[in-house]
Formats: C-alpha cells, sequence, structure tokens
C-alpha cells in the first residue's frame, strides 16, 4: 500500500476528518536519520500529522511547521509540510535510546518530557501565523488534541501510530485528525464519543490490514462519511545546492572571509534529508563577492 491522506466530512458536515498512511514516510525519515527506534516513533508520529495538517492548507504556497521544544533526552523534533502532504522532519538526537514503556511500549513521552510545541503556517500573510502550548504528554498525539483545543478552539481528536519491525525498520505507520464544527449536534458529539472509546490503537489497526478509509469505518461509520479527495504523501526535501547557498551568504562576511582564508572547501548538511552540499573556497569567493555587490 502507497502512502496517502483522505480527507471528508461525515454528519452532514458536522464533522471533518483526515486519515494517513504513512509507512514509507516514515521509513524514509528512519533511514535518512539513521534513527533509533524510540526517535523513529517519536519522528514518525510528527511527521504523519504533519502531513495531514500540511493537507489542511488551502493554498499550494502555503507552509506549516510543527516544532518542539523538550526537555527529555530526545532535544526536540522539526516537521515541515505545504500543502500537497509533501513532508520532511528532524530529531535533535536521533540516538537516543530508552527501555520501554510500563506498558512495553516505546516510550515517547519519557524521550521528550516537559516542553513546548509551536504550530507555524505560513499562509501569505505580511507575518507567519504561529500559535503555542505545552505539551501535556508527550505522546505527540494528546499534544497536539490540547493544541487545537486550547490554540485553535477546534473539539479535535488526534491519534498517531508507528509500529517497528525486530530489525528496526518500520511495520507500520499512521493516523487520523477528527474535528467537530462549530454546529455539531449534541447527539453527533455522544455518538462520536462513543465510537472512539471502542478504538484502541491505530497501529494495531493498520496492521491487521485496516486502511485509511477502514479506520475512518470504525470511527464514523455510523454518522454517513463523504470521502472529498485522496491525495500521496511522501517525505519530500526540497534543498538543493543554490538554497543552502543562502544559508552559507546568511553567515555574514567576515565569517565568509575566515573560510577563505583557511584555504579548505567547507561542506554544509541539509539538517531535513542530510544530503551534503560542498563550497570550494572558490566558490565561497563567489558567494562573498555577491555578498558585497548587494550591500
Amino acid at each position: 500500500m502507497n502512502d496517502y491522506i483522505i480527507r471528508g466530512t461525515a454528519a452532514n458536515d458536522q464533522v471533518r476528518f483526515f486519515a494517513a498512511y504513512t509507512k514509507d514516510v516514515v521509513e524514509t525519515a528512519r533511514q535518512k536519520h539513521n534513527t533509533s527506534p524510540v526517535a523513529t516513533a517519536a519522528l514518525g508520529r510528527l511527521l504523519t500529522a504533519g502531513a495531514m495538517m500540511g493537507s489542511m492548507c488551502k493554498n499550494d504556497s502555503d507552509v506549516i511547521t510543527l516544532q518542539i521544544q523538550c526537555s527529555g533526552p530526545i532535544g526536540g523534533l522539526t516537521v515541515t509540510a505545504d500543502s500537497k502532504a509533501n513532508v520532511k522532519g528532524y530529531v535533535n538526537n536521533p540516538d537516543v535510546m530508552l527501555p520501554p514503556s510500563k506498558e512495553g511500549k516505546l516510550d515517547v513521552g519519557k524521550a521528550l518530557d516537559l516542553g513546548v510545541l509551536t504550530v507555524i503556517k505560513d499562509i501569505g500573510l505580511k507575518e507567519p501565523y504561529s500559535g503555542q502550548t505545552h505539551l501535556v504528554s508527550g505522546e505527540i498525539a494528546e499534544d497536539l488534541t490540547y493544541y487545537f483545543a486550547a490554540s485553535e478552539q477546534i473539539p479535535t481528536s488526534v491519534a498517531l501510530g508507528v509500529l517497528m519491525n525486530k530489525d528496526n525498520t518500520v511495520r507500520q505507520a499512521g493516523g487520523f485528525i477528527i474535528q467537530l464544527m462549530p454546529f455539531a449536534e449534541d447527539a453527533t458529539i455522544d455518538k462520536l464519543e462513543e465510537n472512539l472509546k471502542n478504538v484502541t490503537s491505530v497501529t494495531e489497526l493498520l496492521d491487521h490490514g485496516c486502511t485509511p478509509e477502514g479506520l475512518l469505518e470504525a470511527l464514523l461509520g455510523n454518522l454517513g462519511i463523504e470521502v472529498l479527495d485522496t491525495l500521496p504523501t511522501q517525505f519530500h526535501c526540497n534543498c538543493s545546492k543554490e538554497r543552502v547557498e543562502k544559508a552559507v551568504a546568511s553567515v555574514g562576511r567576515e565569517d565568509l572571509q575566515a573560510m577563505i582564508d583557511d584555504g579548505e572547501d567547507i561542506e554544509v548538511k541539509c539538517d531535513f534529508c542530510n544530503s551534503t552540499y560542498k563550497y570550494t573556497v572558490d566558490e565561497l569567493k563567489e558567494i562573498l563577492k555577491e555578498s558585497n555587490e548587494e550591500e
């Protein structure tokens, strides 16, 4: 099954939903960053959420960034997605290792511990919109549920899951975001709450062959589902030598001159995908020259 997201409504537009299958997205991230199992689970959950939240954007140029700063050993995570559900991300400490939780699962909550979740939406306004909430559990899905309620005032249920194989590759990954519209009736809310109680684990359902459509059937089947569209999602980084060159130029003329004086080629690594770009001393001289001309 290829990675994809479905979007739609239920209960005569009283509910909107997003459901995703993201096994390849998460496995690609694991390979690019060589993440430990608990880092893979944490990053995979945030990538899955980012892809779905990116697909909520209305304009092609919109970009959403999810950033977690935390006191736990993982150090923090950053994920960026666009409206086409292209998503990329990284963790500050990809090597973090922790014993399993009491339930025998990867302890993402302990890896993050206390911290802050920031959601930045760049939707073409003069300044990006930014909302921030404290982490409530570090489990990411609960933290995003709280973010939607506190920062955007939208009653939301978020579920995210990553299941690993014994060889530490990704076995399953996916999730859903279900939101109540302001005009949702009490009967609809009651039915949805009852349905949510019966879904214990996203990854368990996926591992039994459940698709995103199947997930939604379990959650919203008795409320009348209307799937509006399906879109592919992928781990995609849009870095290039030209883009990274701008970052090199931004270090300032003094630092550029110091690099040139060292007489050594430099390598710059993209945080999001670990691609490396080499700049020769002559290229650094050209970057400095262009910086001087722009002054």
